[in-house]
């Protein structure tokens, strides 16, 4: 019987996460592993029910199961509602991810037993299109549940882009007209459409506080304008581009509507040879700071240099602004000329031409810049230090690669890291991989 006991508390995960917790306790924790109480370690069934709940809350899922088949009373508690408000469903085919997926039996345990207890939400699906369409079956049989926050992830390519759109807006559909409060959804790379964003409004306009859902090809300018219209609680919004409108910007900034936080922009080529895009009125940005002044604006560009024409041509509010593929220099001066709010910029290329004019105009306009990431460019020493000089410890992150660093006649790469960190107040150097 001892060596029964000792096997079991080698085992057993419960035990194993009190043990972990055991020397943060105190009161019940103490007793329990006082070797000298006559309790210790007799009667794991007889738990304080909010003990054994605390627990359970700890364990990985896996481990949670294994603890439920202990006893009846475990198995009880496995099933109360507080430890499923919150779950990610993980749907990976054998053949196209290593990942481990819920298991089957698992999911239709949830769907039955769980559904009405669902809160918070996620699913994380590998590149194939198998495991989109099984989330999506997920979602139809959501007909009792009451969820806040809803993700859709792809690890890798946006499988949800190959499932039926008429089968993904479906499923969908079942979770914005059962829901009533829904609070955030991130949708990002998936068919949904207009006709189903209505749904959504008409069904959780006043608990809808975070919209994700950038690349979404088969929402149009009306349908995002629909939910700015309808949703005055939206504090948080991620689109493209093509979906920002001057119309877009005058209604979040309404007097219905409350401060908008965050917005965040994607700007790609939406199509082939694309090299147009249309411009914002500085009026509209204008309204927007007005009613939301502490609103935080990023922007990520993945142009080609000839594709930037249209922007910030006039003052933009923008903060972020991160490049994922070469920007000219005329663009970075007029980021100089026309984005005093901008917090952090992130370049991940240029080309062959020094940045010191622009690099030190972004310092002298850009008062609030407090970030800063460079990539292949090329930026003399001298005016490396000029800029950073200029801008002093308000740099708090100051991510610049080696070869970006021309040495001149006035400094050489060997001095300048003792020269940077003499204006930052810290000690820098600068990196040997991007850390953005």
């Amino acid at each position: 019987m001892k060596r029964i006991r000792q096997t079991a508390k080698a085992e057993n995960p419960v035990l194993q996460t009190l043990q972990r917790t055991k020397k943060q306790k105190t009161g019940f924790y103490n007793t329990l592993f006082d070797t000298s109480h006559p309790f210790t370690f007799m009667d794991w069934g007889s738990l304080p029910h909010h003990v054994v709940l605390h627990i359970f809350q700890c364990l990985p899922l896996v481990d949670r199961a294994r603890a439920s088949s202990v006893c009846r009373r475990w198995n009880e508690v496995f099933h109360i509602p507080d430890l499923w408000r919150k779950f990610e469903f993980e749907l990976n085919q054998p053949a196209t991810s290593y990942l481990k997926s819920t298991h089957p039996d698992l999911i239709q345990q949830i769907i039955k037993r769980h559904a009405d207890h669902l809160q918070y939400v996620s699913f994380k699906v590998d590149s194939s299109t198998e495991s989109a369409e099984a989330a999506c079956d997920i979602l139809s049989q959501l007909v009792n549940c009451s969820i806040k926050t809803l993700g859709l992830i792809s690890t890798a390519k946006p499988s949800f882009m190959n499932v039926s759109k008429a089968h993904f807006v479906s499923a969908l559909t079942v979770v914005f007209v059962n829901s009533k409060s829904l609070s955030s959804i991130k949708i990002e790379d998936t068919p949904v459409d207009d006709p189903s964003l209505k749904v959504l409004v008409a069904n959780n306009s006043d608990t809808l506080k975070l919209l994700k859902m950038s690349s979404c090809p088969h929402v149009s300018p009306a349908g995002i304008l629909c939910v700015a219209d309808q949703c005055h609680g939206l504090r948080e919004l991620a689109l493209n581009y093509y979906l920002l409108s001057d119309e877009l910007l005058l209604a979040l900034s309404s007097e219905k509507h409350v401060n908008l936080e965050h917005l965040r922009i994607d700007v790609v080529s939406e199509n082939p040879g694309q090299i147009e895009f249309h411009a914002i009125k500085k009026q509209s940005w204008d309204a927007l700071i007005k009613h939301s002044p502490k609103v935080n604006i990023v922007m990520y560009f993945f142009l080609y240099e000839e594709e930037f024409d249209a922007f910030f041509r006039e003052e933009t509010p923008v903060t972020h602004l991160y490049f994922g593929r070469a920007v000219s220099k005329s663009m970075l001066g007029r980021i100089g000329l026309n984005c005093p709010r901008l917090i952090e910029l992130v370049v991940c290329a240029n080309g062959l031409q020094p940045l010191d004019d622009e690099l030190i105009r972004i310092a002298e306009r850009c008062k609030n810049l407090t970030a800063m990431g460079l990539g292949e460019c090329e930026v003399t020493c001298r005016g490396f230090i000029e800029f950073v000089k200029m801008c002093g410890g308000r740099l708090t992150q100051l991510s610049i690669m080696e070869e970006v660093l021309i040495p001149d006649n006035d400094y050489n790469l060997d001095q300048i890291h003792s020269e940077v960190s003499k204006h930052l107040g810290r000690m820098w150097f600068p990196d040997m991989m991007p850390t953005w």
